[in-house]
């Protein structure tokens, strides 16, 4: 039961950014169908069998009407399959709502019929420890970074096994259904599962176009592009002496362009800190100048607070480099990073590690609230207003870089 839960969770929302302002929306919907199946435990008619119609229905639809930003901007950012435009928002949520309450009551009133056989305490030390073993056996396969038809194996043998004498040929019929789509999902071009997002990664002659969950998320570029058409991933280095440029810490490395572009200003070695080891794995392969290739480089897969809690070096440059970029649409991440990385303590940590004459810089879309809470609170760390050097504006954000120097206000700032 649980199993299945966490794959719902995690599967609509790779399918339907409608998912991405509403967090806990299949999350309600399951705790309800399991409250339903619980309720139904003393019923003649086992709800099961609707549970598995409703599992095949709801796959079949997340695929046939998927919804996908295009563009962050503009009068149509949203689109379906091949191009249309996808259902309304109340409808794609309410036939989501409604089959994932099916299918968990069905679930839950299996279980609760198995459960009013023991004792009170048995049944809720066997709830607890069939809680744990689905979200560990969820867990270990995102981590193996398999894609949903290992999910759908899983639940589809779970299912039958459920099943047993009640299998007909109808319900295995739905069975093979539901792990045939969710087969042609996992064979799709271009298509990878971290242990966090479903990734599409579309390569180019010059370029790597990520989209992550459905929403454009990074792109990959050469030096000399990104001096034309993203130039903010310079300002930085207009902070500090190049010369002296010996070690860089970049949190967030993502697909590369912060490791090239810190290699080309002259460090020495960079560390290179990145959550998410599909999305650094398809930058090592794909990016057009290959830093990840570079000696000077030392890859560290991990999350970004936890590497300045445990590494003792110290840094002539900090960059928090673009920590996850599904920030431009509210609960769309499915990491801690506003809350964990973007802190106060996490700012002092990061203090703590730059050398005597080192630099720390942030940048990503910011919201205005947003922008005057990070300035604020680099402010608090560091004694000086940052130097906030504005860019372009996206989706209700303003691109934005903001510097500070270990002690003093920050080298060659005109915009404090």
């Amino acid at each position: 039961m649980l199993f299945v839960e966490l794959a719902l969770i995690r599967w609509t929302a790779a399918n339907n950014v409608y998912l991405a302002f509403l967090t806990n929306f299949v999350l309600l919907a399951s705790f309800l169908g399991i409250g339903v199946g619980f309720l139904r435990a003393g019923s003649r008619r086992n709800l099961l069998p609707a549970g598995v119609i409703a599992l095949a229905a709801l796959v079949a639809f997340g695929l046939a009407f998927p919804v996908s930003f295009v563009t962050l901007s503009g009068p149509h950012q949203l689109v379906a399959a091949f191009g249309l435009r996808p259902l309304p928002e109340r409808l794609s949520l309410g036939v989501i709502f409604a089959l994932t309450v099916i299918v968990m009551a069905g679930i839950a009133n299996t279980v609760a019929r198995m459960f009013v056989r023991f004792p009170p305490l048995d049944a809720y030390r066997l709830d607890v420890i069939g809680s744990l073993a689905g979200i560990a056996v969820f867990s270990l396969l995102s981590f193996l970074q398999l894609p949903p038809v290992a999910w759908g194996a899983v639940a589809t043998v779970g299912l039958a096994f459920l099943l047993g004498r009640r299998l007909r040929w109808w319900l295995l019929v739905a069975l093979a259904a539901t792990l045939a789509m969710l087969s042609i999902e996992s064979a799709a071009a271009h298509e990878y599962w971290s242990p966090y997002y479903k990734i599409v990664a579309v390569p180019g002659r010059d370029s790597l176009l990520i989209r992550v969950n459905n929403v454009p998320h990074q792109d990959a570029y050469s030096i000399s592009e990104l001096h034309r058409i993203e130039p903010f991933y310079f300002y930085p280095y207009r902070h500090v002496d190049r010369r002296s440029l010996h070690d860089v810490l970049i949190i967030g490395a993502g697909n590369g362009n912060d490791v090239a572009v810190a290699l080309s200003m002259g460090a020495r070695h960079v560390d290179a800190v990145e959550i998410d080891p599909e999305i650094q794995h398809l930058g090592a392969l794909y990016h057009p100048n290959h830093p990840y290739e570079n000696p000077r480089v030392t890859v560290h897969i991990d999350d970004g607070r936890a590497f300045l809690d445990q590494t003792a070096n110290r840094y002539d440059l900090i960059l928090f480099a673009l920590p996850d970029t599904l920030t431009l649409l509210n609960g769309q991440s499915s990491l801690r990073l506003e809350n964990y990385l973007l802190t106060e303590e996490a700012m002092r940590t990061a203090r703590a590690h730059l050398e005597p004459g080192g630099t720390f810089a942030m940048y990503n879309y910011y919201g205005p609230f947003l922008l005057r809470r990070y300035a604020s609170t680099l402010e608090t760390v560091y004694g000086s207003p940052p130097c906030a050097e504005l860019g372009t504006r996206l989706a209700g954000r303003r691109q934005a870089v903001l510097t500070e120097a270990r002690s003093g206000p920050a080298h060659n700032c005109t915009t404090p």
